[in-house]
Order: C-alpha cells, then sequence, then structure tokens
C-alpha cells in the first residue's frame, strides 16, 4: 500500500496544517493490532536505538509509534521525554512513504520549518527517519537519528539505517507471534478443559443410572457416592479454570463451589472466613480438598456441613465440620490407610505444604478436618 501527502486533510481539533496519510483509519487499526503504545521499556528496542546512535555518531536515537494526536517513543536515547505532539515536519511527516525523510539542514528545509523541535529551543537541525513498515503495508512510525547540527547522510548510511529499522519491525512481528500463540494456546487450554469438565459429568450422570438399576442391589449407595465424587471434582475443575489471574479470592472461590457441592449432595453446606487472594495455582488443591472433605462429611456425619477459611499471620487454616455423632478415640487421619478419602485428604495436604489434623467439633457434636499452609505455599 503506497502511501502520498494530502495538504488539504486535517483531523479535527488539531492545527490546520497537520498532514495523516489517506489510509489512517486502517493504520491506527495496524498500530492498535501491535498493542505497542504505553507499553513499558523494552532492551530490544533500546539496544537498536543505542546502535543507532552510535553507528551514526548522533545524540539522539528514537523509535516512535505515531498516535492519533501524538508521537509516542517506544525507545529514546539520548532525550529525557516519551512524547510530543503529531506536528508535522518530522516523524508525523515521514510516516507518509515508504521513502526515508531526510532533512540534512532542518532550518532551511520548507518541511520542517514550522515544526516546534526546529523553530523552539530545541533546535534540531538534522533528522533522518525510516518508516517502519508492517508486513501488510501500513507505517506505524519509525526509526529516526536526529542531531543540533547540520550534517550530510550518504546512500550507505540510509541503507545501514532501512536495516535496522528493518530490525525493529521484525521484533514487533516477533511479539506479535508470541502473543498470539499465547492467546492461541489458552483458547485450546479452555476448550480441553470444557470437554474434561463435560465428559467427568458424563461420568457421574452413568454412574448414577448405574445405581439405580434394580439389580444393583448394596452396590447402589457406592455408586451413587461415586456419581457424586466425580460430580464434585467435575465443579472443582469448572471453576479452577473459570480466571486467568495470577491471584484469585479463596472465599469467593469456596463459595461458589460448596453452592455446588450442597446441591450435587443435597445437604447444607455453609461457608464463612475472611477475604483475601491466594496463588492461583494453589486453587486445585484447596478446591479438592475441600471437595473430598465435604463430600466425607455428608458420607458420615449429620446435619450441616461448615467450610471455613481463615488468615492467620504467615498461615492459612482450612477447615470442614459437620455435626454428626464425632470421631472415635484415638482417630488419627494419617493411619486410616484403608480409606481413599483419607489418602486422597492426605495428599492434597501435602501438596500445600500443609498439615492435616481431625478434632471435636467445639461446641457441639461433630467432627472437624483442618488443614494448616503456608500462606506463601510453594508446594
Amino acid at each position: 500500500m503506497r502511501r502520498s501527502e494530502i495538504p488539504n486533510r486535517t483531523r479535527t481539533g488539531m492545527d490546520a496544517t497537520t498532514i495523516i496519510p489517506d489510509n489512517e483509519a486502517e493504520r491506527m487499526a495496524a498500530v492498535r493490532r501491535y498493542d505497542v503504545l504505553d507499553t513499558p521499556p523494552d532492551g530490544a528496542f533500546d539496544r537498536i536505538t543505542a546502535l543507532a546512535a552510535r553507528r551514526f555518531g548522533v545524540p539522539i536515537s528514537i523509535i516512535s509509534i505515531v498516535d492519533e494526536d501524538r508521537i509516542w517513543f517506544k525507545s529514546h536515547h539520548g532525550v529525557p521525554i516519551g512524547e510530543i505532539g503529531r506536528d508535522p515536519g518530522l516523524c508525523a511527516s515521514a510516516i507518509l512513504s515508504d521513502v526515508p525523510h531526510i532533512l540534512t539542514d532542518a532550518s532551511i528545509d520548507p518541511r520542517s520549518l514550522a515544526n516546534p523541535l526546529v523553530a523552539g529551543e530545541f533546535g534540531l537541525r538534522f533528522y533522518a527517519g525510516v518508516p517502519l513498515t508492517t508486513s501488510d503495508g501500513y507505517n506505524l512510525g519509525t526509526l529516526c537519528i536526529i542531531d543540533k547540527q547540520a550534517r550530510p547522510i550518504d546512500e550507505a548510511q540510509i541503507e545501514d539505517l532501512k536495516d535496522l529499522a528493518s530490525v525493529v519491525t521484525d521484533q514487533m512481528e516477533l511479539q506479535l507471534s508470541a502473543r498470539r500463540a499465547v492467546g492461541h494456546a489458552k483458547l485450546m487450554a479452555k476448550e480441553i478443559d470444557h470437554r474434561v469438565m463435560n465428559s467427568l459429568q458424563f461420568v457421574s450422570s452413568l454412574l448414577t443410572m448405574q445405581s439405580r438399576s434394580p439389580d444393583i442391589g448394596e452396590a447402589a449407595a457406592h455408586l451413587q457416592m461415586a456419581a457424586n465424587r466425580v460430580a464434585a471434582v467435575a465443579q472443582v475443575h469448572r471453576h479452577f479454570y473459570a480466571g486467568e489471574a495470577a491471584e484469585t479470592s479463596c472465599i469467593t472461590f469456596l463459595r461458589r463451589l460448596c453452592d455446588d457441592l450442597a446441591s450435587i449432595l443435597d445437604r447444607e453446606v455453609e461457608v464463612d472466613g475472611d477475604e483475601g487472594n491466594v496463588p492461583t495455582r494453589l486453587i486445585q488443591p484447596i478446591g479438592l480438598l475441600v471437595n473430598e472433605l465435604v463430600t466425607n462429611a455428608a458420607k458420615h456425619g449429620k446435619g450441616k456441613i461448615s467450610v471455613e477459611y481463615r488468615r492467620v499471620a504467615g498461615e492459612q487454616l482450612l477447615s470442614v465440620c459437620d455435626e454428626g455423632d464425632g470421631l472415635p478415640p484415638g482417630f488419627d487421619p494419617a493411619a486410616i490407610v484403608e480409606s481413599l478419602g483419607m489418602r486422597v485428604v492426605t495428599s492434597l495436604s501435602q501438596q500445600l505444604g500443609g498439615e492435616l489434623s481431625a478434632l471435636p467439633r467445639a461446641g457441639g457434636p461433630g467432627a472437624c478436618f483442618s488443614v494448616t499452609f503456608p500462606k506463601n505455599s510453594t508446594h
């Protein structure tokens, strides 16, 4: 795509001398596509501007992106400012053509006399800018070199500057491709997660139907418990993959999860506790642990099931209590090797770097299983 200067086209709210490309809407869409505006400094680009300044013996080198009403600097070597207005004569004019924009003495060049950097205290005299052209032909900005002294530039130097500009655009293309690859991977992961959850729910439904067969006998209760466990795991999976943040609210997660568990197990499950985020990587073992403890409480206990999450000093406390007959004397959860549920709970507690304990429920009959684990568990 070619660009041409159109002097009689103006931008609303800007000076009437401002000139813009005839494909400005499409060009700005390309700028947004690369998602580079207002991003933090990047060493890869800073090395390019430092190299350009050394190669050409100039004090200033800039990688600029031309926004709607400003010129933003992705990298600026030799100047402390990060952006300037979109005035004609320099970068704003350089993106209007596919060829380098060269001013060997800006003080006498009619194209730049009105630019504030030339006419003002800055005193710019030399400017050489090469447009940063995307693979589909849009000029995002420039790689430019600047001096306060007029100076010549030969064709070999211009070719070197063009090569450096190509390195800039190649780097931007690589970063765009990397972001797209990550986005595609996340999309695929979500699709896989969705299918896994659906498969778990399907298995749960099959187990439930099997438990209702008239000839199943005493195995019906075991099959229904297995169906409930699989359905609960599916809900843990669904809530775990609902977000992508590095941290998430533990109490909010537990409330959503326990609402589902209450429906699956047909039991009242109450959640209480402290607000506070935990690393997302801990949510899955926390969810599976609560799932197992609540399922066991529904199977062996009575009455309401209480889930509590507390944060004390550098530790977190997760407990599940029931209102049943309580624990037998000398009960040790680590010693109950014949129970699948206790083995699962012990394993998940270890994943959190925590300690599992079992005690009578305070204030009444029943049992409480608690796991204390570090706030910043690395397990």
